[in-house]
């Protein structure tokens, strides 16, 4: 990267630029010194280059990194409606020869602004950074590529997912394929199911905007977690280079399908009600500000799948995500099959071992059945834990170092895009017509009481 980079926040006005990217790129500068990037905010409110500069020294300083200020090359705002071609065009005359565009606005303004800057001539390098959801359904993610496909290549779009952080996917492929003991198992041959689960206790927190119109199934499965199954059950890559690593995901998903294509008993959904979460009172969901109580918007989506591969087939993952939930747990789990054959004598329970890997922070564990003290013939079950590699940035300090190095081997391609749509359609099609009923769940419970336990 060099003083010719120009990073062009669109929608530099908005929370996600001040609380979540502006501090990662102070983070970024402070952690590798040798980087030096120009920013330009750009955003619909009026603003001027001092009130901008303020913005950013403030982000900056919220993860310790003021000093960062000064590696900045130049930063300056410009007041614009993205959505306007002129305008636009405008924003890449100050922008230098390799623009890095995030769009750090809404889905439907990032598709207006798009269809816009397909319009206009763009320099040769010019890199698109889009945040999720791609596109409303398959036939809008396809329709959206063909238009990002128009302006710059394929391998100049970063669609972000920052669950696909460096630290988090390279700790997940470096303990499966570094270890023999873990490699030859990863099957269908011996592991029995797979859960990978995002609960939060955070409720609405404001975001009706977005989220009463996405809600979880949209918000995490279909945009999150269904990537972080391919990264689980990829074949082995070659390297870790952006193709293989693409490739190996989109394999993935291209074979999912809801459990056994039916996606009514292969899904659930619920919203929360009035409760309390760690001691404080949540109001019920319908009672939040921006709440279109007849959009039926769910808060808790859970989704069984089968990946159709030699490898994976019989296996059911199940993906789930829920707000305003009891406790956090974010976490896969891999529960594998119990042996073949017990001898006789051994007593207590002799269950399949269970892999855990905690998300934030980083750690592994592996449960297995020992010998318990006192009577050697009994089985007591134990955990052996460890702490994985912890990344040294923030997820999006993570996401813009790909970006500034073109580095897009964790960018979620187009077509994987498309696929994770087509996955989750049949399901939304079904919750649409009524035929999944949406069920109620105390906030601060661990969801309906009803469901079964994953």
């Amino acid at each position: 990267m060099t003083d010719d980079t120009t990073l062009v926040i669109l929608g530099a006005s908005g929370d996600l630029t001040s609380r979540l990217l502006l501090p990662a790129l102070g983070q970024l500068l402070i952690r590798e010194p040798a980087r030096r990037v120009r920013l330009l905010g750009a955003a619909i409110e009026d603003g001027d280059d001092d009130r901008w500069r303020d913005v950013v020294r403030t982000a900056f300083a919220t993860v310790g990194a003021e000093s960062a200020y000064d590696r900045v090359a130049a930063t300056t705002y410009r007041r614009a409606d993205i959505t306007d071609p002129d305008d636009l065009r405008s924003l890449l005359m100050d922008a230098g020869d390799r623009p890095i565009l995030y769009f750090a606005v809404p889905p439907a303004v990032t598709t207006r602004a798009c269809d816009a800057l397909a319009g206009i001539h763009v320099p040769a390098g010019t890199v698109l950074a889009l945040e999720k959801p791609f596109g409303s359904d398959e036939a809008s993610a396809r329709a959206l590529n063909r238009v990002l496909t128009g302006i710059v290549p394929e391998e100049q779009v970063f669609r972000i997912d920052h669950f696909l952080g460096r630290s988090t996917t390279l700790n997940l492929l470096g303990a499966r394929f570094a270890n023999r003991v873990l490699e030859p198992v990863w099957s269908a041959d011996h592991v029995e199911s797979v859960v990978i689960r995002y609960d939060e206790t955070l409720g609405l927190e404001g975001r009706a905007g977005y989220y009463d119109r996405a809600g979880a199934l949209v918000d995490m499965l279909q945009s999150h977690l269904l990537q972080v199954m391919a990264v689980l059950a990829m074949e082995p890559p070659s390297t870790l280079g952006e193709r293989d690593m693409r490739d190996a995901r989109c394999a993935v998903l291209r074979a999912t399908r809801v459990w056994h294509d039916d996606p009514v008993a292969g899904s659930r959904r619920a919203r929360y009600a009035a409760g309390t979460v760690q001691g404080t009172a949540v109001p019920d969901y319908v009672d939040e500000p921006g709440v279109d109580p007849a959009r039926q918007t769910e808060t808790l989506a859970e989704m069984t799948c089968e990946i159709r591969t030699a490898r994976w087939a019989g296996v059911p993952f199940t993906l789930r995500s829920g707000k305003a939930i009891g406790a956090r747990h974010t976490e896969i789990v891999v529960r594998f099959k119990p042996v073949r054959h017990l001898p006789t004598g051994f007593t207590g329970s002799a269950d399949g071992s269970v892999l855990r890997f905690t998300l934030g922070p980083d750690e592994m564990s592996l449960e297995l059945n020992i010998n318990g003290p006192g009577d050697p013939l009994h089985l007591d079950r134990a955990a052996l834990t460890a702490r994985l590699g912890e990344g040294q940035l923030l997820a999006y300090g993570e996401v813009l170092s790909g970006i500034l190095d073109g580095d897009a081997a964790l960018a979620v391609r187009g077509d994987a895009a498309e696929e994770s749509w087509r996955i989750v359609q049949p399901v939304l099609d079904a919750w649409r017509r009524g035929d999944v009923p949406l069920d109620e769940y105390p906030a601060g419970s661990g969801g309906p009481a009803a469901w079964p336990e994953l």
